[in-house]
């Protein structure tokens, strides 16, 4: 049972490295650059694109860096914690 607390713990603990997140924000900016490019080409501004656009890679990352630090954010995902209920349940 301690193993399993420990293994948990441990999990929660480690966190991808720093290069993940670079290569996220990377990947962020040239997607915005190409789609920036392709607009520039048209004479009038598509206002509803450029907003879903926008939308749509804050709620991507967003949600990446929410799950990854599960007690932070808004969305509290309870399997982080099922383990930690079921041992508890199985010392009464």
């Amino acid at each position: 049972m301690i193993a399993m607390v420990t293994t948990q713990t441990m999990a929660t603990k480690l966190h991808p490295h720093w290069s993940i997140f670079a290569t996220l924000i990377g990947l962020s900016l040239t997607s915005a650059l190409l789609a920036g490019i392709a607009m520039a080409s048209s004479t009038s501004d598509d206002w509803l694109h450029i907003l879903g656009f926008a939308v749509a890679m804050v709620l991507t990352v967003y949600i990446i860096l929410d799950i990854e630090y599960p007690h932070v954010g808004l969305l509290w995902i309870a399997a982080f914690d099922q383990v930690l209920v079921e041992l508890r349940e199985s010392m009464k």
